[in-house]
Protein backbone atom coordinates (compact mmCIF):
# COMPACT_ATOMS: atom_id res chain seq x y z
CA UNK A 1 0.00 0.00 0.00
CA UNK A 2 1.33 3.44 -0.95
CA UNK A 3 2.11 5.74 1.96
CA UNK A 4 2.83 9.40 1.32
CA UNK A 5 6.05 11.15 2.26
CA UNK A 6 4.28 13.53 4.60
CA UNK A 7 2.61 10.73 6.62
CA UNK A 8 5.93 8.95 7.13
CA UNK A 9 8.10 11.87 8.25
CA UNK A 10 7.42 12.03 11.98
CA UNK A 11 7.75 8.29 12.52
CA UNK A 12 10.94 8.06 10.48
CA UNK A 13 12.63 10.90 12.37
CA UNK A 14 11.77 9.29 15.71
CA UNK A 15 13.09 5.89 14.60
CA UNK A 16 16.32 7.43 13.35
CA UNK A 17 17.01 9.05 16.71
CA UNK A 18 16.51 5.78 18.57
CA UNK A 19 18.76 3.78 16.28
CA UNK A 20 21.53 6.37 16.20
CA UNK A 21 21.62 6.41 19.98
CA UNK A 22 21.25 2.71 20.57
CA UNK A 23 23.39 0.81 18.05
CA UNK A 24 26.84 -0.15 19.31
CA UNK A 25 29.85 0.39 17.07
CA UNK A 26 31.77 -2.58 15.73
CA UNK A 27 35.25 -2.55 14.21
CA UNK A 28 36.22 -3.93 10.81
CA UNK A 29 39.32 -3.18 8.79
CA UNK A 30 40.74 0.15 9.99
CA UNK A 31 41.73 2.94 7.65
CA UNK A 32 42.55 6.50 8.62
CA UNK A 33 40.22 9.15 7.28
CA UNK A 34 41.58 11.22 4.46
CA UNK A 35 38.86 13.72 3.71
CA UNK A 36 39.83 13.32 0.06
CA UNK A 37 37.94 12.04 -2.94
CA UNK A 38 36.79 8.42 -2.74
CA UNK A 39 35.10 5.80 -4.88
CA UNK A 40 34.74 5.89 -8.65
CA UNK A 41 35.56 9.62 -8.71
CA UNK A 42 39.17 8.59 -8.03
CA UNK A 43 39.30 6.78 -11.37
CA UNK A 44 39.69 8.12 -14.94
CA UNK A 45 42.54 10.38 -13.80
CA UNK A 46 40.92 11.40 -10.51
CA UNK A 47 38.85 14.35 -9.35
CA UNK A 48 40.59 17.46 -8.01
CA UNK A 49 38.08 20.21 -8.78
CA UNK A 50 39.61 23.66 -8.61
CA UNK A 51 42.73 22.65 -6.68
CA UNK A 52 45.64 24.95 -7.51
CA UNK A 53 43.38 27.71 -8.79
CA UNK A 54 42.22 31.04 -7.38
CA UNK A 55 39.83 31.11 -4.42
CA UNK A 56 36.79 33.38 -4.77
CA UNK A 57 34.16 34.19 -2.15
CA UNK A 58 30.46 34.33 -3.12
CA UNK A 59 27.34 35.19 -1.13
CA UNK A 60 24.95 35.40 -4.10
CA UNK A 61 24.20 33.36 -7.17
CA UNK A 62 25.31 36.27 -9.32
CA UNK A 63 28.73 36.19 -7.68
CA UNK A 64 29.01 32.45 -8.40
CA UNK A 65 28.23 33.15 -12.04
CA UNK A 66 30.73 36.01 -12.13
CA UNK A 67 33.44 33.77 -10.69
CA UNK A 68 32.84 31.22 -13.45
CA UNK A 69 32.69 33.83 -16.20
CA UNK A 70 35.74 35.82 -15.12
CA UNK A 71 38.19 32.92 -15.53
CA UNK A 72 40.81 33.03 -18.25
CA UNK A 73 39.22 29.96 -19.86
CA UNK A 74 36.48 27.43 -19.17
CA UNK A 75 39.12 25.03 -17.75
CA UNK A 76 41.01 27.46 -15.51
CA UNK A 77 40.88 25.94 -11.99
CA UNK A 78 38.78 27.85 -9.46
CA UNK A 79 37.52 27.30 -5.91
CA UNK A 80 34.28 29.16 -5.15
CA UNK A 81 33.63 29.46 -1.42
CA UNK A 82 29.94 30.08 -0.79
CA UNK A 83 28.28 31.40 2.35
CA UNK A 84 24.66 32.37 2.92
CA UNK A 85 21.49 31.67 0.93
CA UNK A 86 21.51 31.45 -2.86
CA UNK A 87 18.08 31.98 -4.43
CA UNK A 88 16.31 33.40 -7.47
CA UNK A 89 16.34 36.88 -5.96
CA UNK A 90 20.14 37.12 -5.94
CA UNK A 91 20.99 35.11 -9.06
CA UNK A 92 21.28 36.88 -12.40
CA UNK A 93 22.72 35.89 -15.78
CA UNK A 94 26.31 36.89 -16.50
CA UNK A 95 28.17 36.94 -19.83
CA UNK A 96 31.67 35.68 -20.46
CA UNK A 97 33.75 33.48 -22.75
CA UNK A 98 34.47 30.95 -20.00
CA UNK A 99 30.88 30.24 -18.93
CA UNK A 100 27.30 29.55 -20.01
CA UNK A 101 25.23 30.39 -16.94
CA UNK A 102 21.66 31.43 -16.16
CA UNK A 103 19.39 33.14 -13.68
CA UNK A 104 17.18 30.21 -12.61
CA UNK A 105 19.88 27.70 -11.69
CA UNK A 106 23.59 27.32 -11.06
CA UNK A 107 24.70 26.03 -14.44
CA UNK A 108 28.08 24.31 -14.78
CA UNK A 109 27.95 23.87 -18.54
CA UNK A 110 30.99 23.12 -20.66
CA UNK A 111 33.43 23.78 -17.82
CA UNK A 112 36.06 21.85 -15.89
CA UNK A 113 38.22 22.10 -12.78
CA UNK A 114 35.65 23.74 -10.49
CA UNK A 115 35.06 23.40 -6.74
CA UNK A 116 31.98 24.90 -5.07
CA UNK A 117 32.22 24.55 -1.30
CA UNK A 118 30.17 25.91 1.59
CA UNK A 119 32.15 27.81 4.22
CA UNK A 120 31.55 29.86 7.36
CA UNK A 121 27.98 29.61 8.58
CA UNK A 122 27.10 27.40 5.61
CA UNK A 123 25.63 27.66 2.14
CA UNK A 124 22.02 26.96 1.19
CA UNK A 125 20.67 26.85 -2.37
CA UNK A 126 17.00 27.57 -1.72
CA UNK A 127 14.67 26.55 -4.57
CA UNK A 128 17.56 26.82 -7.03
CA UNK A 129 19.25 23.67 -8.37
CA UNK A 130 22.75 22.86 -9.59
CA UNK A 131 23.04 21.54 -13.15
CA UNK A 132 26.23 19.92 -14.49
CA UNK A 133 26.41 19.20 -18.22
CA UNK A 134 29.21 18.63 -20.70
CA UNK A 135 31.63 19.20 -17.82
CA UNK A 136 34.36 17.38 -15.92
CA UNK A 137 36.40 17.45 -12.72
CA UNK A 138 33.79 19.06 -10.48
CA UNK A 139 33.64 19.05 -6.66
CA UNK A 140 30.52 20.06 -4.71
CA UNK A 141 31.02 20.02 -0.94
CA UNK A 142 29.27 21.15 2.24
CA UNK A 143 26.16 22.52 0.54
CA UNK A 144 22.41 22.34 1.24
CA UNK A 145 20.10 22.29 -1.80
CA UNK A 146 16.39 22.27 -1.02
CA UNK A 147 12.91 22.55 -2.52
CA UNK A 148 13.85 22.74 -6.20
CA UNK A 149 10.68 22.66 -8.32
CA UNK A 150 9.74 21.61 -11.85
CA UNK A 151 6.17 22.88 -11.48
CA UNK A 152 4.68 25.70 -9.50
CA UNK A 153 6.90 28.66 -8.66
CA UNK A 154 9.76 29.37 -8.81
CA UNK A 155 11.03 26.80 -11.32
CA UNK A 156 14.62 25.52 -11.47
CA UNK A 157 16.65 22.71 -13.00
CA UNK A 158 13.67 20.58 -13.99
CA UNK A 159 12.96 19.95 -10.34
CA UNK A 160 16.31 18.26 -9.59
CA UNK A 161 18.39 19.40 -6.63
CA UNK A 162 21.52 18.25 -8.52
CA UNK A 163 21.36 17.01 -12.10
CA UNK A 164 24.11 15.76 -14.41
CA UNK A 165 23.89 15.01 -18.13
CA UNK A 166 25.64 14.95 -21.52
CA UNK A 167 29.18 13.68 -21.24
CA UNK A 168 29.81 14.50 -17.58
CA UNK A 169 32.99 13.00 -16.08
CA UNK A 170 34.49 12.92 -12.60
CA UNK A 171 32.18 14.54 -10.08
CA UNK A 172 32.65 14.31 -6.32
CA UNK A 173 29.55 15.34 -4.34
CA UNK A 174 30.39 15.29 -0.66
CA UNK A 175 28.76 16.32 2.64
CA UNK A 176 25.60 17.59 0.97
CA UNK A 177 22.06 17.90 2.28
CA UNK A 178 19.53 17.44 -0.54
CA UNK A 179 15.88 17.68 0.40
CA UNK A 180 12.40 18.45 -0.83
CA UNK A 181 9.04 18.94 0.85
CA UNK A 182 7.02 16.34 -1.00
CA UNK A 183 6.77 14.56 -4.29
CA UNK A 184 5.86 15.12 -7.94
CA UNK A 185 2.38 16.35 -7.07
CA UNK A 186 3.97 19.11 -5.02
CA UNK A 187 6.30 20.07 -7.89
CA UNK A 188 9.52 18.24 -6.99
CA UNK A 189 11.56 15.67 -8.94
CA UNK A 190 14.88 13.93 -8.20
CA UNK A 191 17.50 14.88 -5.65
CA UNK A 192 20.59 13.47 -7.42
CA UNK A 193 20.09 12.52 -11.08
CA UNK A 194 22.51 11.33 -13.79
CA UNK A 195 21.77 10.74 -17.47
CA UNK A 196 23.12 10.77 -21.03
CA UNK A 197 26.69 9.53 -20.60
CA UNK A 198 27.63 10.50 -17.04
CA UNK A 199 30.50 8.52 -15.49
CA UNK A 200 32.93 8.40 -12.56
CA UNK A 201 30.79 9.98 -9.85
CA UNK A 202 30.95 9.66 -6.06
CA UNK A 203 28.21 10.74 -3.65
CA UNK A 204 29.57 10.54 -0.10
CA UNK A 205 28.57 11.59 3.42
CA UNK A 206 25.34 13.21 2.24
CA UNK A 207 21.68 13.32 3.25
CA UNK A 208 18.75 12.83 0.87
CA UNK A 209 15.34 13.13 2.42
CA UNK A 210 11.65 14.04 2.23
CA UNK A 211 11.01 13.41 -1.46
CA UNK A 212 9.36 10.79 -3.63
CA UNK A 213 12.53 10.34 -5.69
CA UNK A 214 16.08 9.98 -4.44
CA UNK A 215 17.92 9.81 -7.75
CA UNK A 216 18.14 8.01 -11.06
CA UNK A 217 20.96 6.82 -13.29
CA UNK A 218 19.66 6.82 -16.88
CA UNK A 219 16.58 8.69 -18.09
CA UNK A 220 15.01 5.63 -19.75
CA UNK A 221 15.63 1.96 -20.52
CA UNK A 222 17.51 3.08 -23.64
CA UNK A 223 19.82 5.51 -21.80
CA UNK A 224 22.43 2.96 -20.74
CA UNK A 225 25.53 5.13 -21.18
CA UNK A 226 25.92 6.05 -17.50
CA UNK A 227 28.17 4.10 -15.15
CA UNK A 228 30.79 3.89 -12.41
CA UNK A 229 29.05 5.58 -9.51
CA UNK A 230 29.82 5.18 -5.80
CA UNK A 231 27.35 5.92 -3.00
CA UNK A 232 28.76 5.64 0.52
CA UNK A 233 28.02 6.85 4.05
CA UNK A 234 24.80 8.57 2.96
CA UNK A 235 21.47 8.86 4.77
CA UNK A 236 18.39 8.10 2.65
CA UNK A 237 15.42 9.17 4.74
CA UNK A 238 11.71 9.32 4.05
CA UNK A 239 11.86 8.63 0.32
CA UNK A 240 9.43 6.68 -1.84
CA UNK A 241 11.93 5.19 -4.32
CA UNK A 242 15.04 5.65 -6.53
CA UNK A 243 17.79 5.20 -3.94
CA UNK A 244 19.04 4.90 -6.64
CA UNK A 245 17.21 3.76 -9.76
CA UNK A 246 20.05 2.29 -11.82
CA UNK A 247 19.54 1.70 -15.55
CA UNK A 248 22.56 -0.14 -16.91
CA UNK A 249 26.06 0.59 -15.70
CA UNK A 250 27.85 -0.30 -12.48
CA UNK A 251 27.33 1.17 -9.02
CA UNK A 252 29.00 0.56 -5.65
CA UNK A 253 26.65 1.12 -2.71
CA UNK A 254 28.19 0.73 0.74
CA UNK A 255 27.80 1.89 4.35
CA UNK A 256 24.58 3.80 3.70
CA UNK A 257 21.67 4.13 6.13
CA UNK A 258 18.20 3.71 4.63
CA UNK A 259 15.25 4.76 6.80
CA UNK A 260 11.61 4.84 5.75
CA UNK A 261 11.89 3.78 2.09
CA UNK A 262 8.22 3.54 1.22
CA UNK A 263 7.89 1.74 -2.13
CA UNK A 264 11.25 0.49 -3.47
CA UNK A 265 14.93 0.98 -2.73
CA UNK A 266 17.97 0.16 -4.86
CA UNK A 267 16.32 -0.53 -8.21
CA UNK A 268 18.77 -2.32 -10.52
CA UNK A 269 17.32 -2.47 -14.03
CA UNK A 270 18.19 -3.00 -17.68
CA UNK A 271 21.38 -4.99 -17.09
CA UNK A 272 22.74 -2.79 -14.31
CA UNK A 273 25.17 -4.23 -11.75
CA UNK A 274 25.15 -3.02 -8.15
CA UNK A 275 27.63 -4.04 -5.45
CA UNK A 276 25.75 -3.59 -2.17
CA UNK A 277 27.99 -3.85 0.92
CA UNK A 278 27.43 -3.30 4.66
CA UNK A 279 24.37 -1.05 4.43
CA UNK A 280 21.74 -0.69 7.17
CA UNK A 281 18.16 -0.93 5.85
CA UNK A 282 15.55 0.06 8.40
CA UNK A 283 11.76 0.38 8.53
CA UNK A 284 11.55 0.06 4.75
CA UNK A 285 10.02 -1.96 1.91
CA UNK A 286 11.62 -3.79 -1.05
CA UNK A 287 15.05 -2.29 -0.45
CA UNK A 288 16.73 -4.12 -3.37
CA UNK A 289 15.56 -5.64 -6.63
CA UNK A 290 14.18 -4.84 -10.07
CA UNK A 291 10.93 -2.88 -10.00
CA UNK A 292 8.47 -1.40 -12.52
CA UNK A 293 10.03 -3.23 -15.49
CA UNK A 294 10.74 -6.70 -16.88
CA UNK A 295 14.23 -5.61 -17.92
CA UNK A 296 16.08 -6.93 -14.94
CA UNK A 297 19.36 -5.89 -13.36
CA UNK A 298 21.73 -7.72 -11.01
CA UNK A 299 23.50 -7.27 -7.68
CA UNK A 300 26.23 -8.60 -5.43
CA UNK A 301 25.48 -8.34 -1.71
CA UNK A 302 27.41 -8.79 1.53
CA UNK A 303 27.29 -7.66 5.15
CA UNK A 304 23.97 -5.80 5.01
CA UNK A 305 21.55 -5.54 7.94
CA UNK A 306 17.77 -5.66 7.43
CA UNK A 307 15.86 -4.11 10.35
CA UNK A 308 12.09 -4.26 9.96
CA UNK A 309 12.21 -4.62 6.18
CA UNK A 310 9.14 -5.96 4.36
CA UNK A 311 9.01 -7.54 0.93
CA UNK A 312 6.33 -7.76 -1.72
CA UNK A 313 5.61 -10.89 -3.72
CA UNK A 314 7.37 -11.42 -7.04
CA UNK A 315 5.26 -10.75 -10.10
CA UNK A 316 5.28 -9.08 -13.47
CA UNK A 317 7.56 -6.02 -13.36
CA UNK A 318 8.30 -6.69 -9.68
CA UNK A 319 11.35 -8.73 -8.69
CA UNK A 320 12.36 -8.05 -5.07
CA UNK A 321 15.69 -9.50 -3.89
CA UNK A 322 14.36 -10.40 -0.45
CA UNK A 323 14.07 -11.74 2.02
CA UNK A 324 17.65 -13.08 1.91
CA UNK A 325 19.03 -10.88 -0.90
CA UNK A 326 21.28 -13.49 -2.57
CA UNK A 327 23.86 -12.24 -5.06
CA UNK A 328 23.07 -12.59 -8.75
CA UNK A 329 26.38 -11.31 -10.18
CA UNK A 330 29.91 -10.35 -9.19
CA UNK A 331 31.32 -6.83 -9.39
CA UNK A 332 35.02 -5.97 -9.38
CA UNK A 333 35.85 -2.68 -7.65
CA UNK A 334 39.04 -0.99 -8.97
CA UNK A 335 39.78 1.24 -5.97
CA UNK A 336 40.62 0.64 -2.30
CA UNK A 337 38.01 1.31 0.35
CA UNK A 338 37.40 0.46 4.01
CA UNK A 339 34.05 -0.91 5.19
CA UNK A 340 32.48 0.05 8.49
CA UNK A 341 30.56 -2.81 10.06
CA UNK A 342 26.89 -2.46 9.11
CA UNK A 343 25.83 -2.47 12.77
CA UNK A 344 27.44 0.93 13.36
CA UNK A 345 26.30 2.54 10.11
CA UNK A 346 23.33 4.43 11.67
CA UNK A 347 25.65 5.97 14.25
CA UNK A 348 28.58 6.85 11.99
CA UNK A 349 26.28 8.24 9.28
CA UNK A 350 24.42 10.37 11.87
CA UNK A 351 27.74 11.89 12.92
CA UNK A 352 29.21 12.51 9.47
CA UNK A 353 26.55 12.84 6.75
CA UNK A 354 25.19 16.15 5.56
CA UNK A 355 26.25 19.76 5.27
CA UNK A 356 27.69 21.66 8.23
CA UNK A 357 29.07 18.55 9.95
CA UNK A 358 32.66 19.81 9.77
CA UNK A 359 33.23 17.49 6.76
CA UNK A 360 33.86 14.68 9.25
CA UNK A 361 34.47 11.22 7.80
CA UNK A 362 34.68 7.66 9.05
CA UNK A 363 38.09 6.24 9.86
CA UNK A 364 36.94 2.82 8.59
CA UNK A 365 36.55 1.59 12.17
CA UNK A 366 33.21 3.22 12.94
CA UNK A 367 34.75 6.38 14.39
CA UNK A 368 34.23 9.91 13.07
CA UNK A 369 37.16 12.24 12.62
CA UNK A 370 37.95 15.49 10.88
CA UNK A 371 39.57 15.35 7.44
CA UNK A 372 43.19 16.28 7.03
CA UNK A 373 42.62 17.97 3.69
CA UNK A 374 39.56 19.32 1.93
CA UNK A 375 38.77 21.45 -1.11
CA UNK A 376 38.00 24.41 1.17
CA UNK A 377 41.64 24.47 2.25
CA UNK A 378 43.67 24.33 -0.97
CA UNK A 379 47.43 24.40 -0.98
CA UNK A 380 49.92 25.03 -3.79
CA UNK A 381 49.78 24.61 -7.55
CA UNK A 382 51.52 21.68 -9.26
CA UNK A 383 55.27 22.01 -9.52
CA UNK A 384 57.59 21.25 -12.41
CA UNK A 385 59.60 18.06 -12.69
CA UNK A 386 62.95 17.54 -10.97
CA UNK A 387 66.31 18.01 -12.68
CA UNK A 388 68.50 16.69 -9.90
CA UNK A 389 68.41 13.74 -7.49
CA UNK A 390 66.45 14.14 -4.27
CA UNK A 391 67.86 13.83 -0.82
CA UNK A 392 68.04 10.66 1.23
CA UNK A 393 65.32 10.03 3.81
CA UNK A 394 66.01 11.23 7.33
CA UNK A 395 65.57 7.77 8.85
CA UNK A 396 66.10 5.21 6.08
CA UNK A 397 65.00 1.64 6.91
CA UNK A 398 67.71 -0.97 7.41
CA UNK A 399 68.11 -4.20 5.47
CA UNK A 400 67.67 -5.13 1.84
CA UNK A 401 65.40 -3.15 -0.44
CA UNK A 402 63.15 -5.90 -1.83
CA UNK A 403 61.89 -3.63 -4.63
CA UNK A 404 65.18 -3.92 -6.50
CA UNK A 405 64.68 -6.79 -8.94
CA UNK A 406 60.90 -6.83 -8.41
CA UNK A 407 58.18 -5.85 -10.86
CA UNK A 408 55.89 -2.81 -10.85
CA UNK A 409 52.53 -1.71 -12.26
CA UNK A 410 49.76 0.71 -11.39
CA UNK A 411 46.50 2.44 -12.27
CA UNK A 412 47.83 5.09 -14.66
CA UNK A 413 51.02 6.91 -15.60
CA UNK A 414 51.69 10.38 -16.90
CA UNK A 415 53.53 10.87 -20.17
CA UNK A 416 57.26 10.45 -19.79
CA UNK A 417 57.02 8.47 -16.56
CA UNK A 418 57.13 4.73 -15.85
CA UNK A 419 56.08 2.29 -13.14
CA UNK A 420 59.56 0.75 -13.36
CA UNK A 421 61.12 4.05 -12.32
CA UNK A 422 60.05 3.46 -8.69
CA UNK A 423 62.13 0.28 -8.42
CA UNK A 424 65.27 1.24 -10.33
CA UNK A 425 67.24 2.72 -7.41
CA UNK A 426 67.56 6.02 -9.30
CA UNK A 427 66.19 9.19 -7.67
CA UNK A 428 66.40 11.06 -10.98
CA UNK A 429 63.54 9.03 -12.51
CA UNK A 430 60.00 8.85 -11.21
CA UNK A 431 56.39 7.74 -11.71
CA UNK A 432 53.41 10.14 -11.76
CA UNK A 433 49.74 9.24 -12.19
CA UNK A 434 47.85 10.74 -15.11
CA UNK A 435 46.01 12.96 -12.62
CA UNK A 436 46.69 13.86 -9.00
CA UNK A 437 45.50 10.51 -7.63
CA UNK A 438 46.50 6.99 -8.59
CA UNK A 439 48.14 3.73 -7.58
CA UNK A 440 51.62 2.31 -8.05
CA UNK A 441 52.49 -1.24 -6.99
CA UNK A 442 55.53 -3.44 -6.37
CA UNK A 443 55.10 -7.15 -7.07
CA UNK A 444 57.07 -10.41 -6.83
CA UNK A 445 56.76 -13.84 -8.42
CA UNK A 446 56.72 -15.44 -4.95
CA UNK A 447 55.45 -14.15 -1.61
CA UNK A 448 57.63 -11.83 0.46
CA UNK A 449 57.25 -11.02 4.15
CA UNK A 450 57.34 -7.24 4.54
CA UNK A 451 56.78 -4.72 7.35
CA UNK A 452 58.18 -1.39 6.09
CA UNK A 453 57.82 0.77 2.99
CA UNK A 454 59.71 3.94 2.12
CA UNK A 455 58.05 6.29 -0.39
CA UNK A 456 60.61 8.77 -1.71
CA UNK A 457 59.38 11.76 -3.70
CA UNK A 458 61.44 13.23 -6.51
CA UNK A 459 63.44 16.38 -5.88
CA UNK A 460 61.38 19.57 -5.74
CA UNK A 461 58.07 17.79 -5.15
CA UNK A 462 58.26 16.87 -1.46
CA UNK A 463 54.92 17.52 0.18
CA UNK A 464 52.79 17.08 -2.96
CA UNK A 465 51.30 13.82 -1.67
CA UNK A 466 48.60 14.54 0.91
CA UNK A 467 46.65 11.36 1.70
CA UNK A 468 47.41 7.75 0.92
CA UNK A 469 46.68 4.11 1.72
CA UNK A 470 49.08 1.18 1.63
CA UNK A 471 47.20 -1.91 0.50
CA UNK A 472 48.01 -5.61 0.49
CA UNK A 473 46.94 -6.20 -3.09
CA UNK A 474 46.58 -9.93 -2.56
CA UNK A 475 43.82 -9.51 0.04
CA UNK A 476 42.66 -5.91 -0.36
CA UNK A 477 43.49 -5.20 3.29
CA UNK A 478 44.66 -1.69 4.17
CA UNK A 479 48.06 -2.06 5.88
CA UNK A 480 48.44 1.62 6.78
CA UNK A 481 47.15 5.05 5.82
CA UNK A 482 48.15 8.62 6.47
CA UNK A 483 49.46 11.83 4.96
CA UNK A 484 52.73 12.73 3.23
CA UNK A 485 55.41 10.44 1.85
CA UNK A 486 58.21 8.78 3.83
CA UNK A 487 58.78 5.67 5.93
CA UNK A 488 55.66 3.57 6.60
CA UNK A 489 55.73 0.76 9.18
CA UNK A 490 53.02 -1.85 9.67
CA UNK A 491 52.38 -5.33 11.03
CA UNK A 492 54.36 -7.84 8.98
CA UNK A 493 52.46 -9.59 6.18
CA UNK A 494 53.32 -12.11 3.48
CA UNK A 495 52.22 -10.95 0.04
CA UNK A 496 53.09 -11.02 -3.66
CA UNK A 497 52.05 -7.39 -4.28
CA UNK A 498 51.80 -4.17 -2.27
CA UNK A 499 50.15 -1.00 -3.57
CA UNK A 500 50.63 2.65 -2.66
CA UNK A 501 47.30 4.41 -3.31
CA UNK A 502 47.35 8.23 -3.46
CA UNK A 503 43.84 9.48 -2.61
CA UNK A 504 44.55 13.23 -2.60
CA UNK A 505 47.42 15.52 -3.50
CA UNK A 506 48.13 19.24 -3.47
CA UNK A 507 50.40 19.01 -6.51
CA UNK A 508 51.40 16.43 -9.08
CA UNK A 509 52.75 13.36 -7.19
CA UNK A 510 56.16 12.18 -8.33
CA UNK A 511 57.33 8.96 -6.67
CA UNK A 512 61.01 8.38 -7.36
CA UNK A 513 61.41 5.21 -5.29
CA UNK A 514 58.97 2.74 -3.71
CA UNK A 515 61.28 0.82 -1.38
CA UNK A 516 60.04 -2.28 0.45
CA UNK A 517 61.76 -3.93 3.41
CA UNK A 518 61.29 -6.99 5.60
Amino acid sequence: MRRTVARRLAAVLATTAVVAAGVAMSITNASAATGGVTGYATQNGGTTGGAGGATVRATTGTQINQALCNRASDSTPIIIQVEGTINHGNTTDVSGSSCDVGSTLIDLKGVSNVTIVGVGAGATFDQIGIHIRESSNIILQNLTVKNVKKSGSPLSNGGDAIGMESGVRNVWADHLTLEASGGEAEGYDGLFDMKNDTKYVTLSYSIMRNSERGGLVGSSETDLTNSFITYHHNLYQNLNSRVPLLRGGTAHVYNNHYVGIVESGINSRAGAKAKVDNNYFEDSKDVLGTFYTDERGTWQTSGNILDNVTWSAQGSENYPAGPSMPSTTTVSIPYSYALDNASCVPSIVAKTAGANKGNQVSDGSCNAQSPSQSPSNPTTSPTTGPTDPGTSPTNPPGGTNLSLGAGADGSSKADGTSYGNVIDGNMSTYWSPSGTTGTVSVKWSSAKTIDTVNIREASGTAGNIDNWQLVNHATGAVLASGTGAGVISFTAVSTTKVSFVITSASGTPRVAEFEVYA
